[in-house]
């Protein structure tokens, strides 16, 4: 099996992690930071908005089973990238809508999937995201690991993260690594 490792921000890494597990030809999705100024941040510090790191993930996927290009467009399909640094609640550059390519075809298939969910008019006004250059990428403390997996009756995953989940096994069905349960 051949790996390959994407690198997106949606907002809390929580929703996307949960998200992206689900999906065929992944093999492992990690919560971190990265984008910003400051040497290994934790979570509080990211949380205050002044270290210039995004909440990401870092998806490890087989590029024969599922491509970038479809990476993004489940990424584009489960988080609002038309609202500028900010989430539902959650507000801040910490949050922003980015993609964060490592080769010059990446951050090309990035801004092509770009152009064609604006073309598409899926969210009824333009992606904000950001393309942004991978430079370093700082592995989020372990407990923010499954959070969904772990806390699925907690408020937050409740309302805010099962219902991505939902919408991701709605509209990638044929792309689930396994059916849900009817």
């Amino acid at each position: 099996m051949t790996t390959a490792t994407a690198t997106v921000g949606g907002g809390c890494f929580w929703c996307t992690e949960a998200v992206f597990q689900e999906l065929a030809g992944v093999s492992g999705v990690k919560s971190g930071y990265a984008g910003g100024h400051m040497v290994n941040p934790t979570y509080e510090a990211v949380c205050t908005g002044r270290t210039g790191h995004a909440e990401v993930i870092q998806i490890t996927y087989d590029p024969e089973v599922v491509s970038y290009a479809d990476l993004l467009r489940v990424f584009f399909a489960t988080h609002d990238p038309t609202t500028l640094n900010r989430q539902g609640n959650d507000v801040g550059t910490q949050y922003r809508s980015t993609i964060m390519p490592v080769t010059p075809e990446e951050a090309e298939t990035a801004r092509a999937v770009i152009a064609e969910i604006n073309e598409r008019g899926a969210w009824g006004a333009p992606a904000v995201t950001k393309i942004e250059g991978l430079d370093v990428f700082y592995p989020a403390e372990d407990y923010h690991d499954d959070y969904f997996a772990r806390n699925p009756n907690a408020g937050y995953c409740r309302v805010i993260i099962a219902p991505k989940v939902a919408k991701m096994r709605k509209e990638f069905l044929d792309r689930l690594k396994r059916r849900p349960a009817a």
